[in-house]
C-alpha cells in the first residue's frame, strides 16, 4: 500500500498547484476599459440603464465586478466610496453585480448595510459580465482601475480571497490612480 503514496501524491499537486496560481480575470494593465450598461440600485439612476464609463472618459475610475455579496466586498466599496468623497479629480468607483436577474431592492439594501453614501451599485443581468472585460468564472470580485479608459490594474479574487490585506492592496492603487 505504501508504494501507492508516492503515485497519490503526484497526481494530487498539480492541484493544489492549480488553486494557489494567480487568476486572471478583467481586462490586463495597458487594455481597454469598453463601455457597458447596468440597472443601477442606488442613487438618482436607481432602475435606470446607465453606462459610467462613457460618462467618466478620461476621469480616474474603479470598477468592481461581483458575483457574490459579502462583508469583505463591503469594505472594499467602503474604500472607494471614501476615496472618492475626497478626491477632486472627477474619481469615480461603482460596483456591478453580475446576476441572472437584478434584485435592484435587495442590492440597495446591502449597500446601505454597508454604509455606502456616494457609490453606486448595480446589476448586469448576464453572469459572464460585458464580454468585452473577459471576467473570469472563477473570480467572485474583479476590480478593474483606468484613466482615459486605459486599464492601469486589475486584481482578481476567488471566493474568499478577498481579505483585509487585499482590499488595502486594491485601495492604495485607487488612490494613485491619476
Amino acid at each position: 500500500m505504501s508504494r501507492f503514496a508516492p503515485c497519490l501524491l503526484l497526481s494530487v499537486s498539480p492541484c493544489l498547484l492549480a488553486a494557489a496560481d494567480p487568476l486572471a480575470s478583467g481586462p490586463p494593465a495597458g487594455g481597454k476599459a469598453g463601455p457597458y450598461s447596468f440597472l443601477v440600485a442606488t442613487g438618482p439612476q436607481r432602475g435606470q440603464p446607465t453606462c459610467y464609463v462613457c460618462e467618466q472618459a478620461d476621469k480616474p475610475t474603479a470598477v468592481v465586478f461581483a458575483r457574490t455579496l459579502s462583508d469583505p466586498l463591503g469594505k472594499l466599496l467602503a474604500k472607494l466610496d471614501a476615496e472618492a468623497a475626497k478626491r477632486t479629480d472627477g474619481f469615480k468607483g461603482w460596483m456591478t453585480l453580475l446576476a441572472d436577474k437584478a434584485d435592484l431592492d435587495a442590492l440597495a439594501k446591502w449597500a446601505q448595510g454597508q454604509g455606502l453614501k456616494g457609490l453606486p451599485v448595480g446589476a448586469v443581468e448576464d453572469v459572464d459580465g460585458p464580454p468585452a472585460y473577459k471576467l473570469s468564472r472563477d473570480a467572485d470580485v474583479t476590480v478593474v482601475l483606468f484613466a482615459g479608459r486605459k486599464v492601469t490594474a486589475t486584481f482578481a479574487f476567488r471566493a474568499g480571497d478577498l481579505t483585509d490585506d487585499r482590499v488595502a492592496e486594491v485601495a492604495k492603487a485607487a488612490a494613485a490612480l491619476k
